[in-house]
């Protein structure tokens, strides 16, 4: 494999920007680097996002059709000395043996943020006042105050008229409740009827691989995206507004 692998040693870049996949033990994440960075540069930016130490790291190369290809194991040479192209991947694994597994992505570890109800109430950004602006769950219109209809499933005609609201190219977040209520952001792509279930559909393509197909469900194309960045949602899930893409690039010139 050795034979086959092009190194540029020449330090000339065609394309200085690269996109690559990073991935750790329960971490998988799209960044971008500078072919120019030096591989001890690239692990200090690697630490905040994998938590393994830079000290202790070691940087495997995969393909794109996910083969190995190399050790990016030379703190002096750059990135771009290796053989990396656009939606390769870097997997990072921890040389300290004896280093606890997980402890950064171990949400038992960390201490909890804690709140009153009052106090909660009275916040503009949480995931209750999302779904009282959107209608959701117990706050939608017709759910009586017990509870008796909390199901948050909207009649056709009140989706119909939240999906008019909505144009493709919109910025947007959405509120999944598999993962504990969290919003994911990203950019309409889709408003309309489908054919792998009735009602009206957005189509959005996240700004993180957090999403489960590339914008095709059962072989109907319904936009493009990037694979496990497209995802469908319903209307009253989605809520469009200036809702940028967040950086979560560390660059040493900006803080």
């Amino acid at each position: 494999m050795a034979a086959s692998i092009l190194f540029n040693p020449t330090g000339s870049f065609s394309n200085a920007i690269v996109k690559l996949f990073v991935s750790s033990e329960g971490v998988t994440s799209e960044r971008r680097f500078d072919k120019g960075i030096t591989i001890a540069a690239l692990k200090d930016r690697l630490e905040p996002i994998t938590g393994v130490p830079a000290g202790s790291m070691r940087i495997s190369l995969f393909s794109k059709a996910d083969a190995p290809v190399c050790q990016i194991d030379d703190n002096e040479r750059m990135l771009g000395f290796y053989p990396v192209e656009d939606y390769m991947r870097l997997h990072v694994t921890d040389s300290n043996p004896h280093r606890q597994k997980g402890a950064f992505t171990d949400v038992s570890l960390v201490q909890k943020f804690e709140i009153s109800e009052e106090e909660y109430n009275k916040r503009s950004d949480s995931v209750r006042a999302f779904k009282q602006r959107m209608k959701l769950g117990r706050f939608a219109d017709g759910a009586s105050d017990a509870g008796a209809s909390t199901t948050g499933s909207a009649s056709d005609d009140a989706q119909q008229e939240l999906a008019e609201k909505i144009k493709v190219g919109d910025r947007c977040q959405v509120v999944v409740d598999d993962v504990g209520g969290m919003a994911k952001r990203g950019v309409v792509k889709f408003v309309g009827l489908t054919k792998f279930k009735p009602g009206y559909w957005v189509g959005i393509e996240y700004d993180e691989p957090l999403g489960k197909h590339d914008g095709s469900v059962g072989g109907e194309r319904y936009f493009e995206a990037k694979p496990k960045y497209g995802v469908f949602a319903r209307p009253n899930k989605v809520e469009v507004g200036d809702f940028p893409e967040e950086d979560f690039d560390f660059d040493d010139d900006e803080m």
